[in-house]
């Protein structure tokens, strides 16, 4: 089996982003606001985006699962207030739960939480407990920068986020470290805020005792990891100087994932990182949609990518395309078992 661990629902009807608009233009004015029933996705809306999206490219590139949450960019969790990020959490949230229950054998849902600026993270505590115990989330996806490329709050380190990291271990589900649109003009959202936040965060992490604290958090930082594994050596000689402990140590905690959009780049995170360590992921239809002119292939076509990695072994491949995903999701794996996969 191939599980690709990061998806999202890019091709939502325009009118589910309309509902948004309009949510966030009123965020001060709540009587005035759309109501959640004015939020209307149809299973055919449903149908029609995945369906011809994820599912279609799903089939074609050849793999068969994907770990689905809302889409990233519409997070914006720097837009209106705790109120407005606590409704469309929740409207998002149910959406994709929607999608699994059509699309039971390729999607499993992941969710996202209700951040916001001016909300301490433990806010967020009720609805990640919704998602997982009631709508069966197997994962979340977690901002370490509400602000939107402004970076103004606590470090994800910080005690501040602390009980939110132990509701996340209570209920033994990973968080992706994944953060949303950008509003910071000098960080364009996909190209520079996603890849500077993976670097940062990891950074924050080798400076810190987090995985001390807490040993049982498993972190996924997507896009291959941002700079980190392209820059290892200066990492490694870093945690020896500054943490005074080898940077091997937050492997037990930390995980990369394949969103890297050439094949040179995948090897080497292959090469780098120990394959037991990293996740096949796409974030197909996201990123980057076109095809490469030299190749004539989708840049987020990353199977291929892997495949092309000769000096992975099978078992190699096997734990990249399914096994570190099962391990890392153990919610995912009993989910799977249950079906008698």
């Amino acid at each position: 089996m191939i599980i690709d661990c990061h998806g999202h629902f890019t091709t939502v009807p325009q009118s589910f982003r309309d509902w948004r608009a309009r949510q966030v233009d009123s965020a001060n004015d709540p009587v005035n606001a759309p109501k959640v029933s004015d939020c209307i996705v149809t299973d055919d809306d449903i149908r029609e985006g995945v369906g011809n999206g994820q599912l279609k490219l799903q089939q074609e590139r050849g793999s068969d699962l994907t770990l689905f949450s809302p889409i990233a960019g519409l997070m914006s969790h720097h837009l209106g207030n705790e109120r407005t990020s606590l409704e469309w959490a929740t409207i998002s949230n149910d959406l994709v739960r929607r999608v699994c229950d059509i699309y039971p054998d390729n999607f499993v849902p992941v969710g996202m939480l209700p951040q916001s600026p001016l909300a301490p993270p433990k806010n967020s505590i009720p609805e990640l407990r919704r998602m997982v115990n009631e709508l069966g989330f197997v994962g979340v996806n977690v901002n370490p920068d509400p602000t939107g490329g402004y970076w103004t709050g606590k470090p994800f380190t910080d005690k501040e986020w602390y009980p939110l990291f132990e509701a996340i271990c209570e209920l033994d589900v990973p968080a992706m470290v994944h953060v949303a649109a950008s509003c910071n003009p000098n960080f364009h959202g996909t190209g520079a805020h996603y890849l500077n936040a993976d670097t940062s965060v990891f950074m924050q992490i080798l400076q810190s005792d987090l995985f001390k604290d807490f040993p049982t958090l498993r972190l996924i930082i997507p896009h291959g990891g941002g700079a980190v594994p392209y820059h290892w050596g200066r990492y490694r000689g870093m945690s020896l100087e500054i943490a005074k402990r080898p940077l091997e140590g937050l492997l037990d905690n930390i995980f990369f994932d394949t969103c890297v959009y050439h094949h040179p780049g995948v090897e080497l995170l292959t090469k780098v990182v120990p394959t037991s360590n990293v996740l096949f992921g796409s974030e197909m239809i996201g990123a980057v949609r076109g095809k490469d002119p030299n190749t004539g292939h989708y840049f987020d076509d990353t199977k291929r990518y892997v495949d092309q990695c000769d000096a992975l072994s099978d078992a190699d491949r096997q734990a990249i395309f399914e096994g570190n995903a099962r391990r890392v999701y153990p919610r995912l794996d009993a989910h799977l078992k249950a079906k008698g996969l």
